[in-house]
């Protein structure tokens, strides 16, 4: 890497201590970081008293970089500042994707639509119970929905709903199509450290903006934010989603199967009425 640099070594090391972007990019310094010495390798190059013009290129960059204290961590808050603008830039857009999937999730029509479908089939079953006339349920149940199997053990709760869903409102099916941004916020953390008020303060607005709506998010769904907080929220939501698409796939695919099983026997049935007429007309 030293071979590359084509600019004299105290000139390097003033470009460092000015963090002049203009003369040093973040590859660069971030490789000057990779190649800081040990304190061994500084310790033998305090003791060498021979001539430096016959010490290889990297032991003269040692010793230029010895002549700055702390080097290393001036080197990393240099490539920091460099990097600095295209960070927030970038937490920003993930902010901002948060807002998306919360908004998604409460102005999803098709997902209340679903919710209210469950709990009255929660109802239907706990019939009877001090739990069959719920007015809401944890968000958690929503991924027990596969847990719950008919006596046939073939389907579980989950078929049953997509099979419901897919004969009498199948416009409700893709409802996972109204949250395009959950899985990218699912991912999103919040990592934020103020260093510039100056730059930073409608970004600490929008995160604080984010905040709310993310507990609110929660709250949607009569959950305590304390105790379901942003990252269960949505981990749950694309949960059910999965679970209720490879439900819904499971149900198509059975029904082919069943199709084809009918037609095959349909056709048995008419082959062996066409042999007992030809065998009628022999006689």
């Amino acid at each position: 890497m030293l071979t590359k640099v084509k600019m004299p070594l105290p000139d390097m090391m003033a470009a460092v201590l000015a963090m002049d972007e203009s003369v040093l990019d973040v590859d660069q310094v971030e490789n000057l970081i990779k190649f800081c010495p040990t304190k061994e390798e500084m310790e033998l190059l305090k003791n060498y008293t021979g001539d430096k013009e016959n010490l290889g290129k990297c032991e003269q960059y040692f010793l230029e970089q010895m002549k700055v204290p702390r080097v290393e961590s001036k080197l990393r808050v240099f490539s920091f500042k460099i990097q600095f603008g295209t960070q927030i830039s970038e937490f920003r857009k993930s902010l901002t994707t948060v807002n998306s999937a919360c908004e998604e999730v409460r102005n999803s029509y098709k997902l209340k639509e679903i919710m209210k479908r469950i709990l009255f089939l929660g109802n239907v079953l706990n019939q009877g119970t001090a739990r069959g006339s719920a007015i809401g349920f944890k968000l958690d149940s929503l991924l027990k929905l596969t847990d719950t199997r008919a006596t046939n053990n073939k389907m579980t709760l989950m078929h049953f709903l997509c099979k419901k869903l897919a004969d009498h409102s199948p416009e409700l099916l893709d409802f996972y199509k109204d949250l395009v941004s959950l899985e990218v916020a699912s991912k999103t953390l919040k990592e934020f450290i103020g260093v510039a008020e100056a730059e930073v303060a409608s970004l600490t607005n929008l995160y604080q903006v984010v905040g709310r709506n993310a507990d609110a998010l929660a709250l949607y769904f009569n959950e305590d934010p304390v105790r379901c907080p942003f990252e269960q929220v949505t981990a749950t939501l694309l949960n059910f989603v999965r679970l209720f698409r490879k439900s819904h796939e499971e149900n198509c695919k059975q029904a082919e199967l069943e199709k084809k099983k009918a037609e095959k026997e349909a056709e048995m049935e008419k082959a062996k009425g066409v042999n007992l007429t030809k065998k009628n007309a022999d006689s």
